[in-house]
């Protein structure tokens, strides 16, 4: 199980590394990353297109038209919707989340980034990201790349990884460590 996990990663950062040295030589960066910000954004929030991407039953030219069709829809990059159209003919489209989070990895890398990761109970406003950028980029000392995403399920709050760090200052683990105390108090 360990052994199939590393060669989807291997695999997903070559085609990672791939699309990123397309993007770069043909000036799209900014515009590809965009785009695979939002498709993760997708998949996060659509159980049936992550069975798409993921399902051995449908045919390859099944899932080249469904995720061509994602794309459009989207407004994607030419590139990032050839690259789509690749994964689905070489039956790669398993692997698009880690492909997604190794190029936006390398992106932040080569622009001097530190990637946080925060995960929030709601959407954050303009201004409260704001904050937290500006919060971010004073705790890392530097530019920060802020992967946000919204789990309902945390109840409010947020949760910052950066590196190895991880402050959880979520509803959910606050209720979860006084449950415990209680335990302990009863």
């Amino acid at each position: 199980m360990a052994s199939e996990a590393t060669s989807v990663a291997g695999l997903a950062e070559r085609y990672a590394a791939a699309l990123f040295e397309l993007a770069d030589e043909r000036k799209a960066l900014d515009a590809v990353a965009s785009d695979l910000t939002g498709l993760r954004r997708l998949l996060d929030d659509s159980a049936d297109l992550r069975r798409m991407i993921r399902s051995p039953v449908l045919q390859r030219d099944e899932q080249a038209r469904a995720i061509g069709a994602v794309g459009e829809r989207a407004g994607a990059n030419p590139l990032t919707r050839n690259f789509l159209g690749l994964l689905a003919r070489n039956r790669r489209l398993f692997a698009l989340p880690d492909m997604i989070q190794g190029f936006l990895r390398i992106l932040a890398e080569r622009r001097g980034e530190v990637t946080a990761q925060v995960i929030a109970a709601q959407e954050l406003s303009a201004t409260q990201r704001q904050a937290l950028d500006e919060r971010l980029r004073k705790a890392v000392g530097g530019k920060v790349a802020v992967d946000f995403r919204v789990d309902p399920s945390l109840l409010g709050g947020l949760i910052v990884k950066v590196g190895s760090r991880m402050v959880d200052a979520s509803l959910k683990s606050k209720l979860a460590r006084l449950a415990l105390v209680m335990k302990g108090a009863g």
